[in-house]
This record gives C-alpha cells, structure tokens and sequence, in this order.
C-alpha cells in the first residue's frame, strides 16, 4: 500500500499490474480483492496465477498440480483465505485475466515473448515462464513497442544492482525482487512521466527516481554470470 500511496492515484488513472498478485507474502487475498474490485486497475496473468489456476480451476482438485503450487508459495495463499468459497471465486477471475496487454507504445506480459514464434503461436508457456531465450534477443520483438516485464528478479543480470532495473533489446525488467532479503524494493514506473517510484518492504523507505537513473542495460550476449562446477 506505502507504493500506491506513493504513487497518488486519481480518478483517471489506470494501474497495469504485470501478474503474479499471489504467493508473495500474507495478503495475496486482499492484494487480488484491491486490484479486482478498483476501477482503475488492471493485471495480466503470472507464472504464479497459472500455478493456481492448474491447481484449482477444476473439479476435482489436480493433486500433482495442486503440490506444484504449494511448493512456489500457494500454500501461504490458501492460508489467506478463511472462506475456501472466495478462493474458488478469486481463481475463477484469475483465469477471465488476460496474458498480455498491448498499451499502443508499451506491450505488457508477465515474462516474456519466445522471438522465434508470431504472438498467436504462443501461450502462456511462453508469456509466464521463458526467460532466456527472450532476455537473449538482440532483436527486440515490436520494432515500435517497448516490452515491460517482470518475472525474473532484475539483479540477477549481469551488472543490475538491488532495485534497478534491467534494459534489454527492446524490453525491461521492473521485477525488483521485493520479496528477497538482498533487495526489498517494489517497483512501479510513470509511463508518461518517464519516473520510476519504489517502496522497500524491509526498510520502510520510499524513492522517487528517474527513468535513467533507475535503468541499467545489460549485455544480451552475456545476461547472467557464468557458473562453473569443478570436480
């Protein structure tokens, strides 16, 4: 909430969410109540709704999905919920969200785009979970649109810092990681205004900063630092 209130939202403003509402945290209840029942706010879905969505958007229950979830933080979720009822409820407009949003200059998805498929060739294996052959590209997919993402924590590329975020080839990254110890900040950005706004979650400061002075590009020839394992 310290990130909205940052952000000062009025009437005709409209919030995009880039998915992932859930398994972070003790409010994924409330956090989907909000962002269902305000006017102005929108999401896309996530790797983290799919998992649910696999888990209990049907009857009976898929078990082996069901353990996938609870394995990636569902089970914090279901905790949230005193009524199992409004769980099924909030599963079902889950699944009404779209995977991607085209906002005419920005295209939003949770993840990313597979560069060697068209966008009707894809689903959501592609738009929630790929990471890098789309971080990879050194072409970006819309010659027009600038892709924002989440979904991989921004620090983890090569030369990104804790609460910057990552500039690829036609993308960027605002997932800040807010919920892991070496960051904490959570990220919004004013598309027009060109600002980025964070509020950390262990520190309880909020910033206000500019476009640049918050991006860092990365290298798509070498996105992640090399790992060796020596025997």
């Amino acid at each position: 909430m310290r990130l909205l209130d940052l952000l000062a939202i009025v009437a005709d403003d409209r919030v995009d969410f880039l998915g992932d509402l859930i398994d972070r945290g003790p409010r994924s209840r409330d956090t989907i109540e909000l962002v269902r029942t305000t006017p102005q706010f929108h999401t896309i879905r996530g790797n983290h709704e799919e998992l649910a969505i696999a888990a209990c958007g049907k009857t009976p229950y898929d078990d082996h999905a069901l353990e996938n979830w609870l394995r990636s933080g569902g089970r914090t979720t279901i905790e949230n919920y005193a009524d199992r009822r409004e769980l099924a409820e909030h599963i079902v407009w889950l699944r009404q969200q779209p995977l991607y949003r085209d906002r005419g200059d920005y295209w939003l998805v949770h993840a990313g785009l597979n560069p060697k498929q068209t966008i009707t060739e894809q689903g959501a294996r592609e738009f929630c979970w790929i990471r890098d052959l789309f971080h990879r590209s050194t072409t970006p997919y819309f010659p027009d649109k600038l892709t924002i993402i989440g979904h991989t924590i921004s620090f983890t590329f090569l030369g990104v810092k804790p609460g910057q975020i990552a500039r690829g080839s036609g993308w960027i990254d605002i997932d800040t990681g807010a919920y892991t110890l070496e960051s904490g900040w959570l990220t919004a950005i004013d598309l027009g205004q060109r600002q980025v706004y964070q509020a950390n979650a262990w520190t309880r400061k909020t910033r206000i900063l500019d476009w640049e002075e918050a991006i860092v590009d990365i290298d798509p020839l070498r996105v992640h630092p090399r790992q060796f394992i020596v025997k």
